[in-house]
């Protein structure tokens, strides 16, 4: 049986009583476990009296063994029947007497009630990008430069080509100029096939030494003319057709950008205007997280969280980067919150379909079978992207509705 004391916000104060049929029941239980494995001089694995193994443990240390267990078992239950979602709880009081229920209370911070505002009347200051000529060129440009084919040319290096060299020992490298180091492109930006130039070798903004070194070949990338004959090779009828689905391409993801930056600005002037308390576990856990991605991130550049942090205490940073790391989880969970919250009032639903296609898309996306993709990320992972596909599908039900 359980009853709620008191509710203040996300606090909540409940009761909770254990029958005295199950305290027995789970004190011999307990005892049993004990018995199996305590090992009793002159008595066999398992066969020791109970009174016996009740000496050896001590039967303030079985009880206290036995409040744990009643207490895991049964707190679930008591928040499922009152309707509660725990985030943290705390012991205040229990009681236990052999023969008797067991009685605890505790405080439960409860996950957060949130009071959305008015967001109906909510004006999304976002401007749909003009499709000009300019941005369909470039868009074709683009497309022709992935048609394009690299070709040698009696000219000196530009700063797109592909240059091949030969240094003094022998050694053959093709250097892309527009991925080359800004010295090296340097070196030969203007140089012809048959040149000899000296490239430098840097150690940091050092130069060390100069490689002498001959260029073989250069070669640009040659595109191919926009007519009739191209629209064919990509799939289109002719060169109208070409350019109509190129337009009509380019209006669909400038659409699609447009409205994914007005769910941005719903979503961040829906986290502002909540009205929430977050428990500070919630606060907490939240910031935790954020920690476990820092450390990550300092891994990868073979640095330890905890030297880092020792670092910032010795800079006397550590209290800023404190209350940064509590500002930054606290936004986190308000617009967690916020959007979540617009999701159960939109009544938003996410059918296996639409996750399917999703999923579909994603896995091409990294060259690999929707199937792969579910493996490789694991259950707990697909539940968090089907959470996140609903509520982006939430926000972007939401911007349609404010512009209706």
């Amino acid at each position: 049986m359980a009853e709620i004391l008191e509710r203040d916000g996300y606090k909540v104060k409940i009761k909770v009583e254990v029958p005295a049929s199950q305290v027995e029941q789970t004190y011999h239980t307990v005892l049993s476990n004990y018995a199996s494995r305590v090992k009793v001089p002159g008595f066999r694995p398992g066969k020791a009296p109970a009174k016996v193994i009740e000496a050896k443990i001590g039967k303030e240390s079985l009880l206290d063994e036995v409040k744990e267990v009643l207490r895991d078992e049964t707190f679930p239950k008591a928040a499922r029947e009152l309707s509660l979602l725990p985030v943290g709880a705390k012991v205040l009081e229990e009681q236990l007497t052999f023969g008797e229920p067991f009685v605890y209370t505790v405080e439960v911070e409860n996950y957060p009630e949130v009071k959305l505002p008015d967001w109906r009347s909510f004006k999304l200051e976002v401007e749909t990008p003009e499709l000009t000529d300019e941005v369909v060129n470039k868009a074709l440009e683009d497309l022709r430069g992935r048609y394009g084919e690299m070709v040698a040319v009696d000219r000196e290096v530009q700063a797109t080509d592909h240059v091949f060299i030969e240094t003094e020992d022998g050694g053959r490298f093709p250097v892309v100029m527009e991925n080359a180091q800004p010295h090296v492109r340097e070196a030969l930006l203007g140089k012809k096939a048959g040149d000899e130039v000296l490239v430098p070798v840097k150690d940091g903004e050092t130069i060390v030494r100069e490689v002498k070194t001959r260029v073989l070949e250069v070669k640009a990338l040659q595109l191919p003319e926009l007519d009739d004959e191209f629209a064919k090779t990509v799939g289109e009828e002719n060169l109208e057709s070409l350019l109509a689905k190129v337009r009509e391409t380019l209006k669909a993801q400038l659409e699609r950008e447009t409205a994914k930056a007005k769910a941005s600005q719903l979503l961040d002037k829906l986290a502002e205007a909540i009205e929430v308390e977050i428990p500070p576990t919630m606060q907490m856990r939240e910031e935790q997280g954020l920690l476990e991605s820092l450390a990550e991130d300092l891994q990868e550049q073979n640095l330890n969280l905890g030297e880092y942090l020792e670092q910032l205490e010795k800079d006397g940073k550590l209290e800023e980067f404190k209350q940064s790391l509590s500002q930054s989880a606290i936004k986190r969970l308000r617009r967690s919150l916020a959007v979540e919250a617009l999701a159960d009032e939109l009544k938003t639903a996410l059918s296996q379909e639409e996750f399917d296609e999703f999923l579909a898309e994603l896995a091409r996306s990294y060259r690999t079978t929707p199937s792969r993709l579910q493996s490789e990320l694991g259950r707990d992972t697909l539940a968090r992207l089907r959470i996140q596909r609903l509520h982006d599908k939430a926000l972007f039900e939401a911007v349609q509705i404010l512009a209706s």
